[in-house]
């Protein structure tokens, strides 16, 4: 039975293969024409497809619409009562059917005629309905499907998704579109939140655990465990002198000093690190892995210490 099922996997495995080396010799002018096309559209890519096509097809206006290529994706059953108000004069449709003449979508082309929409067909028939009234055809033809059955869309699919995505890359060359591109279209995880957040909106700024140069260092523990930030700021707001971290004060057990009778000022590290507070986050991020420490100490344009900013996951 598992020799079976695994023989089963790998001849699919194999199907998929064969389709991606001839997706990839397929690959000419009408790719080309196709990103063209896309990039000069000042509308959006609108994609189209029913069943498992859609299901790729809204996977694949997903890509576009998160790497720089504004895109919405328009159910082709649902577009005939209603939905085609999604699609403007002049944006690129992207219709995905590999029979070529999926009823639902042949039942639009008029409309999209009307609204002079520009039409891209993935389709597996070139001479079909849906190939002949797209002014780009681009080829997703597989020998057979991977299914045993040769019915399921399986190798055909994976040929349209591979295609789309081929198509939101090559969009995101032309347009250049770069990390800090990327981060604006995806502000809720870590990249966006990195290249995107300024040090003053991640700061710690109440109660700042200050500590009189002439204090003791078991009066500077005590700051230190009531501000939860890993170390003590020596002096005050507007005259920092150093600052005392944990890591002093288990060097300084180590060595049995009195923490009780040892000034601050005479183990304080003189030149804390600091950044100012209009700094971004990947900054901060970089600068504490550089120097192996867990907080910055946010000093602004005049020498005010605004706050601390921690390490963040």
């Amino acid at each position: 039975m598992t020799k079976n099922v695994i023989s089963s996997a790998k001849t699919l495995l194999t199907a998929y293969r064969k389709a991606l080396v001839g997706l990839e010799n397929g690959l000419g002018e009408e790719f080309a024409k196709a990103v063209d096309l896309m990039q000069g559209s000042l509308g959006h890519v609108v994609v189209c497809g029913m069943g498992k096509s859609g299901i790729i097809g809204r996977k694949i206006s997903s890509s576009l619409a998160s790497t720089g290529t504004p895109s919405l994706f328009l159910h082709p059953a649902e577009a005939i009562h209603g939905d085609l108000g999604m699609v403007r004069p002049g944006d690129v449709v992207l219709l995905i059917s590999y029979s070529g003449s999926t009823e639902e979508i042949v039942r639009l082309l008029p409309a999209f005629g009307r609204l002079d929409a520009r039409l891209i067909s993935l389709t597996g028939n070139p001479h079909s309905i849906i190939a002949e009234a797209a002014e780009i055809t681009l080829d997703i033809s597989v020998d057979r499907e991977a299914c045993p059955l040769n019915l399921a869309p399986t190798t055909s699919s994976l040929n349209s998704l591979v295609l789309g995505d081929a198509l939101a890359v090559a969009l995101m060359e032309a347009r250049g579109f770069a990390e800090t591109d990327f981060a604006n279209t995806h502000p809720g995880g870590t990249l966006g939140r990195r290249l995107l957040t300024r040090v003053r909106d991640k700061m710690c700024t109440e109660n700042l655990p200050f500590v009189d140069p002439e204090a003791s260092v078991q009066d500077a523990l005590m700051v230190m465990t009531e501000g939860r930030l890993g170390l003590a700021l020596v002096g005050n707001a507007d005259n920092l002198v150093g600052v005392i971290t944990d890591g002093d004060l288990r060097r300084l057990l180590v060595r049995r000093v009195d923490i009780a009778v040892t000034e601050v000022a005479d183990v304080a590290s003189p030149m804390p690190l600091t950044i100012g507070p209009d700094e971004m986050m990947d900054a901060a991020e970089a600068k504490m892995l550089e120097s192996r420490v867990q907080c910055l100490v946010v000093v602004n344009d005049a020498g005010h210490v605004d706050g601390v900013i921690q390490v963040f996951e």
